[in-house]
């Protein structure tokens, strides 16, 4: 994964997306904490919301021309209040919430889904104007064998189940570097 990052640089980030929800929940000016290195490079990621072991948000970028830190700050306020999934977070559950960063690899598209390794790979999926996405982490949290995966992401993409066996359907993968705090264990 690029960029390799040190302990330090992610609980920087972890930080980072904690004051961002933090911040908006309290009507204050944000207090960011350093940044430098990687963490001004540009790249994609995820910031996943937790709530007592339950999703309760989670937007991303797949890529991002932005620095990393940036892009952690606007997709923490994005899955704390603008997941159409879920109402915005309230105050109260801010230490509810466990925080997890997902930093994405490049996207490879693949011609075979036998490249497809559970637990390693997101897939990404595009047929037509209609696209899904799922992390790595989705099909092993939720016990997938990699055909239940592929229709689960065509699902997600409001496609038909086997719309990932149509030549129309271009499928990518991806690797993520993932971390995460659990203030709310």
């Amino acid at each position: 994964m690029d960029p390799q990052l040190d302990a330090e640089e992610k609980s920087a980030l972890l930080a980072t997306a904690r004051e961002a929800i933090a911040s908006r929940l309290e009507k204050r000016q944000a207090v960011w904490p350093p940044a430098s290195g990687a963490l001004l490079g540009p790249g994609g990621a995820f910031v996943t919301l937790h709530e007592k072991g339950s999703l309760r948000g989670c937007i991303g970028r797949m890529s991002s021309p932005d620095p990393l830190v940036t892009t952690i700050r606007e997709m923490a306020r994005a899955a704390a209040f603008e997941d159409p999934r879920f109402p915005a977070l309230a105050h109260d559950e801010l230490a509810l919430v466990d925080i997890e960063i997902t930093l994405l690899s490049p996207m490879r598209r693949i011609e075979d889904t036998a490249e497809i390794v559970l637990g390693l790979h997101g897939l990404y999926i595009v047929k037509g104007w209609k696209s899904g996405v799922f992390l790595p982490q989705v099909a092993t949290e939720q016990g997938w064998d990699k055909e239940t995966y592929l229709e689960q992401v065509c699902r997600k993409a409001g496609l038909p189940p086997d719309s990932w066996k149509s030549p129309e359907a271009a499928i990518s993968i991806f690797e993520g570097a993932i971390f995460g705090e659990h203030p709310g264990e």
